[in-house]
């Protein structure tokens, strides 16, 4: 007999842990799946998982970013605060000609801030000449302690999925079945065609060094420096799109970032403990990917003439939903992702159309170089 469930994940990052906590809460039977263990592959391995605004004019993309923020904030010091410190991010110019598009960006800070000088910065141990943005209420999580909190009280398995078929109403992975399934997986798919969406992979790395440094608060420039927490401080950025990071970093992927950082705080003592690189997962125009996926196969085989443009109505893969693309704010945008993802499922409610899949199907269909050959 194979065990059943409402729903099976597939992926144990933040964007399957979220979109399990919140399924589970609504009183669904839910078990995760992860061929590695939980936030210990792909993005959320890697991630240094700042909870912290995003700066810039005031586009649709910071607007909902910044949504996601305030939600996940909150979220984390209500729920998992023993993983969530509230360290303040420090947002720097990356020079003098960026420096100068601050007084653009600050009056788009909804979130709680104020200007730091060079002065105060000097003093928290921070070396930097331009004014910058300090978000008090940012923060920086524990990603893997964070992960697995969030499953507390959920089935969970360290499983390779191989096999995956929809029959008679539920979908059977191996020796587990669902009626619905959900897929997390990252950069990767290998089990439908979801091309529509556009989802590549950027490699992000981070770096674990011991230190005594009396650094309160963490801080963002080209990279990220996190805060002084129980002895460690992370260096960590996002980069690199569609390469073999182990060729082109020479097996030395924080060389880099660490001389990036040493030009901002005193690293003399640094020791590194752990080294971290993983995948990080972004759509086609960098907004979130949550809700049905389109059964691409049978609009194209039954409406050819999307292709020049008709919009017909588009047929879904019965029961399969997806929670990607979060790119390099995952931990920003989990919570709240997970939360519309669930009370979609549970409860019918509309998918944000910010970030509904279904945004890029028609556009793909009439503008894809693949499909035209």
């Amino acid at each position: 007999m194979k065990k059943t469930y409402d729903v099976i994940v597939v992926g144990a990052g933040i964007a399957g842990c979220s979109s399990a906590y919140f399924l589970h809460q609504k009183g669904l039977k839910v078990l995760v799946i992860d061929r590695s263990g939980v936030a210990a592959a792909g993005g959320s391995s890697a991630a240094g998982a700042f909870v912290s605004p995003k700066i810039g004019k005031g586009s649709p993309l910071q607007q909902l970013t910044n949504e996601a923020f305030a939600f996940a904030k909150d979220f984390y010091r209500q729920h998992f605060s023993n993983h969530f410190h509230q360290t303040g991010v420090i947002r720097i110019p990356k020079d003098s000609m960026d420096a100068k598009k601050f007084s653009d960006y600050a009056p788009h800070n909804e979130a709680s801030w104020r200007w730091v000088s060079p002065k105060e910065l000097d003093a928290l141990g921070i070396k930097e000449e331009q004014e910058s943005f300090m978000f008090d209420e940012a923060g920086v999580c524990d990603a893997p302690a964070m992960c697995t909190a969030m499953l507390s009280g959920i089935e969970y398995e360290q499983y390779e999925l191989s096999t995956l078929n929809y029959e008679a109403g539920c979908w059977h992975v191996g020796e587990y079945c669902a009626t619905r399934l959900l897929l997390a997986t990252g950069y990767e798919n290998r089990y439908f065609d979801m091309r529509y969406m556009g989802v590549k992979g950027t490699w992000g790395s981070r770096g674990d060094y011991e230190s005594t440094l009396v650094l309160p608060h963490s801080m963002h420039k080209q990279i990220s420096v996190s805060a002084n927490i129980n002895g460690i401080i992370k260096i960590g950025a996002t980069h690199d799109k569609d390469v073999d990071i182990c060729i082109k970093c020479d097996g030395e992927p924080l060389k880099q970032l660490f001389e990036t950082a040493s030009e901002m705080v005193d690293t003399g003592d640094f020791k590194l403990k752990e080294t971290f690189c993983g995948m990080r997962s972004g759509s086609k125009d960098y907004f979130p990917l949550v809700g049905g996926v389109v059964d691409t196969h049978y609009m194209l085989e039954t409406y050819p003439k999307i292709l020049k443009g008709a919009k017909p109505p588009l047929k879904k893969i019965e029961n399969l939903y997806i929670c990607n693309g979060l790119g390099g704010r995952g931990f920003v945008f989990g919570p709240m992702m997970g939360k519309m993802l669930a009370e979609h499922i549970v409860e019918g409610k509309a998918i944000d159309e910010r970030v509904n899949p279904d945004r890029l199907f028609l556009k793909w269909c009439r503008k894809s170089p693949e499909l035209e050959r």
